[in-house]
């Protein structure tokens, strides 16, 4: 989440798959269409409420469920889809878009706009998720006090969860993990102000697959260590990935002071950078605003992650940093097969306090 916004404006995101596991298709499933509890697929009218009524007979049904969004286009609030539920097997299938207000100020100081909470076995397939965020971009770099904006979706405490999504134009951040276990995304075309994902504390077993991203800031471990007592983050793989014009491409960011947080076993494979003004980055001195972190040192253990598989160009001189913590230095860092550029020319490494190996053709050498 950290940087300043990019200047272009971030595309709708379509959304082909979001699973929190064992949805099983084949199980005959109760079906809940939003057209019945009212919502109206014109683009204006506000079908929040059609929404939440059929996520809630959805949750309630003893059966697995389907709830169905036909095509056209469905304006939206925010919109809270809670359990624990009855039943483990809930798809929530979208044949049309959901769009945000157009006025970015009915949702721009809410945290998320589409949140997924305490649920297990959820599946989102198909679609188009458009977070309306480029008038909210307009003013924040007109330099007007603007709210922050929502980010979408949302998920908290969900395990085994399975994501295609759709491609969604996010006011802030697309894809926010915190504290969830076993969640898949996949498929996904990604444009946005910030975080094309963000993987935050207590997130573990998440895969990543064939995803595009663009604009945006990259997908992003972290930021981590924020807290002193921080939950931290593990198996995370990252696999054939684009980043189109991105601020970063592959990312692990923790702040500059003290915290039990950690990152490791992290795989990045199979990844094209595309004019990248960083494409692989650890940034352990994360400080906005130099404030109530200057001097201290990041207490967050980053071990063993694997960059393979990874080319394109990089927009900077320097494609590839690891600037690690002085106090826990960076081990097992491995580089396989790396090729990056910068204007046609090999571009450059710079390494502090990290360690580890480089195999096959690493360019730019490697500074491990």
């Amino acid at each position: 989440m950290a940087g300043l916004p990019l200047p272009m404006i971030p595309r709708p995101i379509t959304l082909f798959f979001i699973v929190f596991f064992a949805f099983s298709p084949s199980a005959k499933a109760a079906q809940f269409s939003v057209l019945s509890y009212g919502a109206k697929p014109d683009g204006k009218t506000d079908s929040t409420k059609a929404f939440a009524a059929a996520w809630a007979h959805a949750c309630a049904s003893t059966q697995p469920a389907t709830i169905s969004v036909p095509k056209g286009s469905f304006s939206l609030g925010q919109v809270r889809f809670q359990g624990p539920c009855k039943n483990r097997a809930i798809l929530l299938r979208i044949d049309g878009t959901l769009v945000a207000p157009s006025d970015y100020k009915v949702i721009g100081n809410a945290k998320n706009w589409l949140i997924f909470e305490h649920v297990n076995g959820v599946a989102v397939s198909g679609g188009t998720l458009d977070g309306q965020g480029a008038g909210l971009w307009s003013c924040k770099n007109s330099g007007k006090g603007c709210p922050r904006g929502a980010t979408l979706p949302k998920r908290q405490k969900c395990k085994e969860s399975k994501s295609l999504p759709p491609e969604t134009a996010l006011t802030r951040m697309a894809f926010t993990f915190n504290h969830q276990t076993g969640v898949t995304i996949l498929n996904s075309r990604i444009g946005t102000g910030d975080d094309c994902v963000s993987i935050g504390p207590g997130t573990s077993s998440l895969w990543i697959e064939n995803v595009a991203c663009g604009p945006g800031h990259g997908i992003s471990i972290g930021s981590l260590g924020k807290e002193s007592q921080e939950a931290g983050v593990q198996n995370v793989t990252v696999k054939t990935a684009t980043f189109t014009g991105t601020q970063n491409g592959l990312r692990i960011k923790s702040w500059g002071r003290p915290s039990n947080g950690f990152a490791r076993d992290i795989l990045f494979q199979h990844a094209v950078m595309n004019n990248v003004q960083n494409p692989i980055v650890i940034d352990q001195n994360y400080c906005p605003g130099e404030k109530n972190c200057p001097g201290q040192v990041s207490g967050v253990k980053i071990s063993d992650v694997t960059y393979q598989d990874i080319h394109g160009s990089s927009a900077t001189e320097v494609a590839v940093k690891f600037d690690c913590s002085k106090k826990y230095p960076c081990t097992g860092i491995k580089l396989e097969d790396v090729k990056l550029t910068y204007k046609n020319q090999p571009a450059e490494a710079s390494c502090s306090n990290a360690g580890g190996l480089a195999s096959g053709l690493v360019q730019p050498t490697s500074c491990l």
